[in-house]
């Protein structure tokens, strides 16, 4: 903090932050524990818990019986404190979802289409916003904090694996998606990849309150990744840190996997949704959702389980190179799958992971996150509160640094 000056008002500000994500995380706390946790003087953290009762962000929720002294008062978010909407703008649907200051899904809908392009997206998400404005009323409405929106990078691109439009990719190359938010709801903005923002919704929601160092992998669409360590988002300079999907691997199995010209194949092509469905088509299951497999068809179950052994073989190969690099406590695997397929998935992939772990590299715990379909546009839901309302260092400074923007369009 050299150099980057701060005062007792902004230190003030950061207590407070930490005083509420002690109580997120805990649920309910008393007074004792959030010292505890925030490293603050009983008398500090007193101050603070009141003042964030009067404010109406924290409530008292009971007494605590049972051990020593008088009965501890304890603590939990006020729902109603504030409320978020998140979206999450797929390859083949979007998502969106109101969510309290408690993190509980006030509401939520889901919209299937062929393609995401702009207009679409527009209208999708006006429509959305409408809706759950008037669920709020104008007296909950003014305590909306923002919205998030996830998007994979490179969302117009692809073009080719996917049968989008060629006009699509166009499209995205002309539309600013933050602008547009920010020109017509009136409301900050917070735009982020879609598997980064699945990492955040397991931070907040899921394992993050058990891990503090992991890799989380969405097995979406295409497969992405997040980086989670010190319990903090990483991103990188470029906003593309753990982009699994290029990560080189070796050649498929599957017959309905031509062979590259090259001497690798892409994880993409490999661990993805969109290779699990044409490799059904290619075999004549005529399945387009991949929830259309819960529960799993006799006669698709053969072609399923060639694609988890040829998606398990090829992510233990990424993830191994990862944890080369970075070492963590935990891989978590979400993503689109029906729970049970996702389950037995990511048990083929510990044993091939364990078949494969070289010498001098320690292995991570491999499990299953438990968010699906929801977690890009929960993480994306959750950014605006915590941007206000969650610890974060750079409330300490004069100055922050802005954030790069997400790169929406080609890859090339």
């Amino acid at each position: 903090m050299a150099g980057k000056g701060s005062n007792s008002v902004q230190l003030r500000h950061y207590n407070e932050r930490v005083v509420l994500d002690a109580v997120r995380r805990f649920g309910q706390a008393s007074k004792a524990e959030i010292a505890r946790f925030a490293h603050l003087t009983p008398p500090a953290v007193a101050g603070i818990v009141d003042a964030l009762v009067l404010g109406g962000y924290l409530v008292e929720n009971g007494r605590r019986y049972g051990g020593k002294g008088q009965p501890s008062a304890m603590y939990a978010l006020a729902s109603d404190g504030a409320y978020s909407i998140g979206f999450h703008i797929g390859r083949r649907s979007m998502d969106a979802i109101l969510i309290d200051f408690a993190g509980t899904s006030v509401a939520y809908e889901t919209h299937d289409y062929d393609h995401p392009d702009p207009d679409t997206v527009k209208r999708l998400a006006a429509n959305a916003v409408n809706r759950f404005r008037k669920q709020l009323g104008s007296e909950l409405g003014a305590r909306l904090t923002g919205i998030g929106v996830s998007a994979p990078y490179f969302i117009g691109g692809w073009d080719e694996e996917l049968g989008f439009p060629g006009d699509v990719q166009l499209a995205w190359r002309q539309f600013d998606l933050k602008a547009y938010f920010v020109e017509n709801y009136a409301l900050p903005v917070m735009i982020e990849n879609d598997a980064s923002a699945g990492a955040v919704a397991e931070l907040v929601f899921g394992l993050g309150k058990q891990f503090t160092d992991f890799l989380h992998i969405s097995l979406s669409t295409f497969v992405g990744a997040g980086l989670v360590l010190d319990g903090t988002l990483q991103t990188g300079p470029n906003g593309n840190t753990a982009a699994f999907g290029p990560f080189p691997v070796t050649h498929s199995n599957l017959s309905s996997i031509p062979k590259p010209a090259g001497r690798f194949e892409v994880l993409l092509h490999r661990a993805s949704i969109y290779t699990l469905i044409h490799h059904l088509k290619t075999n004549g299951i005529d399945i387009s959702r991949v929830r259309d497999l819960d529960p799993m068809p006799a006669h698709a179950r053969r072609f399923v389980e060639e694609w988890q052994d040829d998606c398990a073989d090829a992510l233990a190969q990424a993830i191994i190179g990862s944890i080369a690099v970075v070492d963590v406590e935990a891989i978590v695997i979400d993503g689109l799958l029906p729970s049970p397929l996702l389950l037995d998935t990511v048990s083929r992939v510990r044993a091939c992971f364990t078949q494969m772990l070289p010498p001098g590299l320690i292995a991570p715990k491999i499990t299953a996150g438990n968010l699906g379909a929801r977690g890009s546009a929960l993480g994306a839901s959750i950014m605006p509160i915590y941007a206000q309302f969650g610890p974060d260092t750079g409330v300490l400074m004069k100055k922050g640094l802005d954030k790069k923007p997400l790169m929406i369009g080609s890859p090339s």
